[in-house]
């Protein structure tokens, strides 16, 4: 069992780095002196693929959270 859940662990991870690599970059030189403000608080939103990549990204983020704790738990027995 710890074997399984660390392999699926392993994996979402790899697919974790890929699909944070994929997302386009949202900075450039005027953001970086103002802090990324507008970024943070504009009210635009993803769409499209850049949204699919979002919900992908959330998702195994989540699965490796679980993941993370099912092996502390199977490891503390």
């Amino acid at each position: 069992m710890y074997q399984t859940i660390l392999t699926l662990m392993i994996i979402i991870s790899v697919l974790l780095i890929i699909i944070v690599a994929m997302q386009p970059s949202k900075t450039n030189a005027a953001n970086s002196l103002s802090g990324g403000a507008e970024q943070l608080f504009g009210k635009t939103k993803a769409r499209g693929f850049e949204a699919f990549l979002i919900r992908v990204t959330v998702g195994l983020g989540a699965i490796f959270m679980i993941l993370a704790v099912a092996l502390a738990y199977i490891s503390s027995k």
